[in-house]
């Protein structure tokens, strides 16, 4: 495992603000959807969709700056996160019935699972510049 340099550092700095701003967005659009009387699985189906192509943005623009687009990696690597997320949509849904409390919960659990997949499957070879 290499050592964290200045400029891993620095891409792991803002790794967490760009999280920040799409767990804010994926999970707002959620709340959103919810409050208007979707449920809970189509609700998360719809912020999902809108978040993948904002996180795509996000990630390659601000995060992993270097390198040629693995747009397809990126669309493997979030469709098994979606199938992730939906089953703790499930899972803590049969412990916590608030559907506000459990999508948090999913989404909180499912983008530290995220950043390992795209650090180490998706943006592979680019450098923290």
């Amino acid at each position: 495992m290499a050592a964290l340099n200045r400029d891993s550092l620095m891409e792991l700095f803002r790794f967490y603000q760009a999280a920040v701003v799409n767990t804010l967005f994926g999970f707002g659009l959620y709340a959103l959807l919810i409050t208007l009387g979707l449920n809970l699985y189509l609700a998360q189906a719809i912020s999902f969709v809108a978040g993948v192509a904002f996180n795509y943005v996000v990630y390659s623009r601000h995060v992993f700056r270097t390198g040629r687009s693995a747009k397809l990696r990126f669309a493997a690597a979030y469709g098994s996160n979606y199938a992730m997320n939906l089953a703790l949509l499930w899972l803590f849904n049969q412990f916590f019935h608030n559907a506000y409390l459990v999508g948090f919960a999913a989404s909180i659990i499912a983008s530290l699972i995220n950043y390992f997949a795209l650090k180490h499957l998706v943006f592979i070879g680019r450098s923290a510049g």
